[in-house]
């Protein structure tokens, strides 16, 4: 008998939690509920769980602290996390996927676009095909550790982060569309908004530090990631 992909599902509303543990089931999937912070850590301190479904709003520490949590410990940065929330701002959107979130649900939501995002974060967690190591002149990426390195100093990345920068490696020089980017590093037919493309830039040019400079922003166009040349004349592209 096959594993099934284990979801957690963090909601403090036991209908809606219920709601989305039955659907979960009948389309293969393993839920397991928590109605706040402290028992999703138990959960997660007993087994990791494939995704994380998050409710923003919860008693005690919100969903934004924990994503923020989760991301920044060794054991749980890789799990991918979608937000739940009412809350439907742009400026609320950036918050989750600042906090670390690889994708973000505005509630009600219907159950088809649920199974679609879960799935499409699950495609993005299975291993790269390609692997072996990219340098572009002081920045290495090594496919093989998953590792990350800028003038021999290791940098930390995010998953989705160091695939955008494995995409960007091995396509370097050319400009590549937010939508193009959506497809390549997070996959077709992924509901996600294009706006999503800009936090995980932004995300990867700080991880980056000094090299972040690489990741040039082309008015109009999109992003690309060019060599680093203190002497080359400004052009159409800025850093923001």
């Amino acid at each position: 008998m096959r594993n099934l992909p284990r979801i957690l599902i963090v909601e403090d509303e036991p209908a809606i939690a219920e709601l989305i543990a039955v659907n979960l089931r009948h389309n293969g999937f393993q839920p397991f509920w928590a109605m706040d912070g402290v028992t999703a850590q138990k959960e997660l301190d007993d087994v990791l769980p494939d995704v994380i479904l998050l409710d923003w709003m919860l008693p005690g520490e919100s969903g934004l602290a924990l994503s923020k949590k989760w991301r920044n410990h060794a054991r749980t940065k890789d799990i991918p996390i979608i937000m739940l929330t009412a809350r439907s701002e742009e400026s609320d959107r950036v918050a989750g996927l600042d906090s670390g979130a690889d994708d973000y649900i505005v509630k009600p939501f219907s159950t088809k676009e649920l199974l679609a995002r879960i799935r499409a974060v699950l495609r993005r967690r299975a291993p790269e095909q390609s692997g072996g190591r990219i340098q572009m002149n002081e920045l290495i990426l090594d496919a093989d550790t998953h590792r990350v390195t800028f003038q021999d100093q290791p940098l930390k990345l995010g998953p989705t982060e160091f695939k955008l920068l494995q995409y960007f490696m091995t396509h370097k020089e050319r400009v590549h569309s937010r939508g193009q980017l959506l497809d390549r590093v997070w996959g077709d037919h992924v509901f996600i908004e294009e706006r999503t493309v800009d936090v995980h830039v932004k995300r990867l040019r700080e991880a980056l530090g000094a090299a972040g400079a690489m990741v040039e922003t082309v008015r109009g166009a999109g992003y690309r990631l060019t060599e680093l040349s203190s002497s080359s004349p400004a052009s159409n592209a800025t850093s923001n």
